[in-house]
């Protein structure tokens, strides 16, 4: 295991079950707290119920009428100094239009061990 992070929280975005499922067992290996949601709304719902975030990693594409983009941009108003992380297979950095200010893109497939280093460097950097 590549060196542990005190306990950040990590809300998780991800419809696919077991995409998530793998990414948030790594995380939780290198020692961040994860929340999993399937949906932008129940992401909304965490934070405006006070949920423990450090940071959001988000999938672009997810069910129902809000995708990671829009999620970004909510978010961003709720909690300026958050850092969001996107992530999609179907886009590139270029294809998700106006990223949000303090947000990385990363492309899928990615590996679990990438998203904890890249993680832990931006929940470094929010300190």
């Amino acid at each position: 295991m590549a060196r542990a992070v005190a306990s950040r929280a990590v809300l998780l975005v991800e419809d696919e079950v077991l995409i998530s499922n793998l990414v948030a067992d790594v995380l939780s290996e290198y020692g961040f707290a994860v929340h999993e949601v399937t949906t932008a709304t129940e992401a909304l719902r965490y934070i405006n119920g006070g949920g423990d975030v450090d940071v959001l990693f988000t999938d672009v594409n997810l069910p129902g009428g809000i995708d990671g983009t829009e999620l970004a941009i909510r978010v961003r108003a709720m909690r300026p100094e958050l850092p969001i992380v996107y992530a999609s297979g179907r886009y590139g950095a270029g294809g998700l239009g106006r990223m949000v200010s303090r947000s990385v893109f990363l492309p899928k497939p990615y590996q679990p061990a990438e998203v904890c280093m890249l993680l832990a460097r931006l929940t470094d950097a929010a300190i």
